[in-house]
Formats: C-alpha cells, structure tokens, sequence
C-alpha cells in the first residue's frame, strides 16, 4: 500500500470516532454483512462515519492491510478495530458494544477500549484473537 493511502486510511480512523469501512453505503449497504452492521449502529448511534470500499479497489485492499483483517465491513471505534459483522453482533448481545460506543473524554464507565475484554464478552475473542488465527468471518 503506498504512503498516500496508508496516511488517507490513518485519517479516517483517527478523526471519527466511529468509522465503518463497508460495502455500499449507510442508506444502501450492498452486502449483508455491511447490512447488518449499518443496522446495530443505527440502532445505537445517531452519527457515524462510513467509507464505501467499492468506490475505490485500492482503498477496498488497503483496509486489510492496514488493519491486518481479511475482511470487510470492519468497525474501527476510538482508533481501534473491534472488527467485523460477527464480532459487532457479539458485542451488541452481550451489551459491551453500546459500552464500547459510548468512548469519550467525559465517560465514567470505560475510558478506553482496552478496558473491554472482547475475550469475555465475544466467543470469537475479537479482531486480535482473529488476526492471531484463533477466529475468522466469511464476508470479505
């Protein structure tokens, strides 16, 4: 990936807060995976950040290799992956995503995303334990 994209990609994630690398858009996602996860934020979020991969094939590549994650939609919170459609779901039932969201300078409960153990709180582990080989989604 050149030094452009990498910086481009750095950008995004370090000036939103939440910020969805997807397919298609937040009104007209064009996958299920990206679907899905446009309608758990919705649900939680009244503003979020979201980049459409398919606009741009060297963006589409450059999120994985930035990310080290094989697939897309990926959820970047706070700067930091939490990961794709599977773990979003996770984390949405056992209630660490609204937690996890909920990430600012005034927040009593968590003061920064390592504080939550996606370990506990999702059977996959997160995008660390996937990244290390020990979970995986299909989407791509």
């Amino acid at each position: 990936m050149d030094e452009a994209l990498q910086q481009r990609i750095a950008n995004l994630v370090s000036t939103n807060n939440v910020v969805l690398f997807m397919k298609g858009t937040r009104t007209q996602p064009t996958c299920g995976f990206s679907a899905t996860v446009v309608q758990i934020l919705d649900e939680l979020l009244p503003e979020y950040e979201t980049v459409n991969v398919l606009t741009d094939p060297a963006l589409r590549d450059g999120i994985k290799q930035f990310s080290n994650w094989p697939t897309i939609p990926q959820l970047f919170v706070a700067g930091k992956l939490v990961g794709g459609c599977d773990i979003v779901k996770e984390l949405k039932v056992s209630g660490a995503l609204s937690a996890l969201l909920a990430l600012h300078p005034d927040s009593p409960k968590v003061e920064n995303r390592d504080e939550i153990d996606l370990s506990k709180v999702c059977r996959c582990g997160g995008a660390k334990a996937a990244t290390s080989g020990q979970a995986a989604e299909t989407s791509s």
